[in-house]
């Protein structure tokens, strides 16, 4: 990178995404994926003697049409995080996550975990956008500009 490229001091830079909006996005898109290798899972031992949960569902298209609607409703939640209806979706979300530990009880560890990670996500990327509007106030010369 040559010194052209970078900027010189008291160039103002672009604003940065929040922090908030990229840790829940990711935590609902990994959230996504691991109900979709849940699903395969779930079909794969649909007619094993694997001992399932108080709700066993050997029917392969009731596992995918849940598997598949929660896959989608994840990632489109994942989209609009950067809006108070997607980080209230993304909570509401972790229900049915948590629920399909009853047709494959290893998902309640799993959707224990997820939580776990929503819950920082939410706390960890508000408090990174708190200090960064901090430290834009108290330094306007390199504050992004909006």
């Amino acid at each position: 990178m040559s010194s052209k490229d970078r900027p010189a001091p008291g160039d103002r830079i672009a604003p940065k995404k929040s922090a908030l909006v990229q840790f829940t996005a990711l935590t609902l898109q990994l959230e996504a994926f691991c109900v979709a290798f849940a699903a395969v899972a779930l079909y794969g031992l649909r007619d094993s003697l694997y001992e399932k949960g108080p709700l066993a569902v050997s029917e392969p298209a009731a596992i995918w049409a849940v598997g598949g609607s929660l896959f989608v409703l994840l990632l489109v939640l994942s989209r609009l995080t950067s809006r108070p209806v997607g980080l209230a979706g993304g909570t509401i979300a972790q229900v049915p996550v948590i629920a399909t530990g009853l047709v494959l009880p290893m998902m309640f560890l799993v959707a224990a975990v997820f939580v776990v990670m929503w819950a920082a996500s939410l706390r960890i990327g508000a408090r990174v956008d708190r200090e960064r509007r901090a430290y834009d106030a108290e330094h306007p010369e390199t504050a992004p500009n909006v």
